[in-house]
């Protein structure tokens, strides 16, 4: 395990946050799944609960208030940021858009939430007293990031122009897509949905599992389902799959081809 204590690089996924309709419920899913121990806040929060893996922050849980009863329950990546405000100016500018304006979290941090020019929603963090995630390369932990798009070349237009990404280009035959980069190093992924895909434009989470088929095997168990079994990549063993309310994630196991084995633990 890797910690990391100091706000992360902008243009960073730095954070992720799952909304639902019964808290107490994704904490049994992923507390089981993932290993995690999740704290949950005061009632100033909205009971928002803190997963942690050896006592690091890796991911948020909270609950759909009843304002906004009927939202779909989901993963919200959020990048790193030095100024919130500057940023969802400059989302707008390029032609994205602002559901959720730039607001205090307590002490916490800033925030806002917005949607690329293709429909993807992702959010804004600009650190105060919470940096973001602080534990990587360790099983529970966040893996990647990757926005999937149905208009690539729009999407990295945006991307490029409001975070200042470079790009690493990664297509293959029948498929596209990109690293996105920060001080040329990779954060992040951007690829373009299949033609034949139903699903929706959006930012994924994958998170580290020590055994990807053992997960797999789980979830259904725990009320989930398994949308894409374990199948090998160059980066890892990778696993598609939805909890048991029915938001998106993915699994990634380490394997001889990802590098990440070092210190994996």
């Amino acid at each position: 395990m890797i910690t990391r204590t100091e706000p992360w690089p902008a243009g960073t996924p730095c954070w992720v946050d799952l909304m639902v309709p019964d808290r107490e419920k994704a904490v049994a899913f992923y507390e089981s799944l993932l290993g995690w121990t999740v704290e949950s806040g005061g009632p100033e929060t909205g009971y928002y609960g803190m997963a942690q893996i050896a006592g690091k922050p890796v991911a948020g849980i909270g609950q759909i208030p009843p304002e906004q009863a009927g939202m779909p329950p989901m993963w919200t990546t959020y990048l790193s940021v030095s100024d919130v405000d500057k940023t969802a100016a400059a989302i707008a500018e390029a032609g994205g858009q602002v559901i959720a304006p730039p607001m205090d979290v307590l002490t916490e941090g800033r925030m806002a939430i917005a949607t690329d020019p293709t429909g993807a929603t992702f959010g804004l963090w600009q650190p105060g007293r919470h940096s973001g995630t602080q534990a990587t390369l360790t099983p529970g932990a966040p893996a990647w990031n990757e926005c999937m798009t149905r208009d690539f070349a729009a999407a990295k237009q945006f991307y490029g122009d409001v975070f200042g990404y470079g790009f690493g280009d990664m297509s293959g035959p029948g498929f596209t897509y990109a690293t996105l980069d920060v001080d040329g190093r990779p954060v992040g992924g951007l690829g373009e949905l299949a033609a034949d895909s139903t699903a929706q434009p959006g930012w994924v989470t994958y998170f580290w599992t020590a055994d990807a088929d053992e997960s797999a095997s789980r979830i259904p168990a725990l009320g989930g389902t398994v949308v894409s079994p374990p199948v090998d990549t160059p980066h890892g063993r990778m696993v598609v799959a939805v909890d048991n309310q029915g938001a998106g994630f993915s699994l990634m196991a380490p394997n001889a081809q990802s590098g990440t084995q070092d210190g994996w633990g």
